[in-house]
């Protein structure tokens, strides 16, 4: 899923979107919160319409940047969020002007819902890493207890409700956490605090720990991953849907996803290169553009630099998904993984 935390993915047009074949992407609860507001999105009535998206939209909840942004100190003249958790929600500082806010569960589903989520995200507690098993044992429980407030508030049967599995990397709180959350019976399942700096080895173990549990017949969504090669080794372990920011802020800094491994655009190397930055890519960028070209745009700081990059980026990922799809439907999924690997490994780009 494109992320497009504010209501845009950053860097490119809903037409862009549509060009490279995105089926959803993903708006976060808090910042929308924020800017531009629930007075806004009522009149717009909703964020589809406000940003003429068509297609299914999924929110974040927002916990994770109320957590994430908890440090409580003013920096260059904006704030960092200060969080005060109680069982009812949660309180915090606005990073944008300071002022203090609160997070109900049941708050947190009905700005969802006015925000016209296809896919909501309840709000849950993700707990820094690395962090002590009390400490994770803790939050899960709360996280469970905040996801049943959750369910009962949800009044519209149109928007489909996902739960959140926690536990950091204990193998026994996420066995819990996820036991717990299957047990509320919720239209899907999603395994979060697997992307907040653990070794990439303990997130595949934690994922396959979860999938153990979690119904096969509803979508899993390992919440904010990740690398091609993560999002690979993540469907073999039974993942369903992904998001990142990865492909859009990459894109946006000239390292861009292709065929044959990474490639630093701004390197000198590609100053005369008249090829296409991927052959093997249907983009836009990829069918119009050489390397040198972008290299060119890229070094000028020019922002036609940026959208051609997140385009490339973007439509990289999603045909990723697409020929995974299309490899378990024809049942060749691991075959298509060596083949992938062989080629994206197989030189250093830089």
């Amino acid at each position: 899923m494109p992320v497009g935390t504010q209501g845009t993915v950053k860097a490119i047009t809903v037409e862009h979107l549509n060009q490279i074949k995105a089926q959803i992407i993903l708006g976060n609860t808090y910042h929308l919160y924020l800017r531009p507001g629930l007075d806004v999105l009522r009149k717009f009535n909703g964020l589809h319409r406000f940003l003429n998206w068509n297609k299914p939209i999924l929110t974040d909840s927002g916990g994770y940047q109320v957590f994430s942004l908890a440090v409580g100190k003013e920096k260059e003249g904006k704030y960092r969020a200060q969080v005060v958790i109680t069982e009812e929600g949660v309180k915090f500082k606005s990073h944008l002007d300071g002022s203090w806010h609160f997070f109900t569960p049941e708050f947190v589903v009905e700005v969802q819902q006015i925000i016209g989520s296809d896919i909501m995200m309840p709000l849950d507690e993700c707990p820094p890493y690395p962090c002590s098993h009390s400490y994770a044992s803790d939050s899960l429980k709360r996280t469970i207890r905040w996801l049943g407030r959750s369910k009962n508030a949800k009044t519209n049967p149109d928007q489909a409700l996902f739960g959140i599995v926690q536990g950091s990397m204990y193998e026994d709180l996420r066995k819990e956490s996820a036991l717990r959350t299957v047990e509320l019976d919720l239209d899907g399942y999603s395994i979060g605090g697997l992307s907040v700096g653990e070794p990439v080895e303990y997130m595949y173990s934690m994922t396959e720990v979860v999938n153990e549990i979690l119904p096969k017949d509803k979508p899993r969504y390992l919440m904010g991953v990740g690398t091609p090669e993560n999002i690979i080794e993540s469907v073999e372990r039974g993942v369903d849907m992904f998001d990142c920011v990865m492909p859009t802020r990459n894109g946006r800094n000239g390292t861009l996803f292709t065929h044959f491994g990474r490639v630093n655009i701004k390197s000198t190397k590609y100053k005369f290169d008249e090829t296409p930055l991927d052959p093997l890519c249907d983009c836009y960028t990829c069918k119009n553009f050489s390397r040198g070209y972008l290299r060119h745009l890229y070094n000028a700081e020019e922002i036609t630099a940026y959208i051609l990059g997140t385009i490339h980026n973007l439509r990289f990922y999603l045909k990723l998904m697409e020929d995974i799809r299309g490899s378990i439907k024809e049942n060749r999924f691991i075959s298509f993984k060596k083949e992938f690997y062989d080629r994206y490994f197989s030189r250093i780009q830089s």
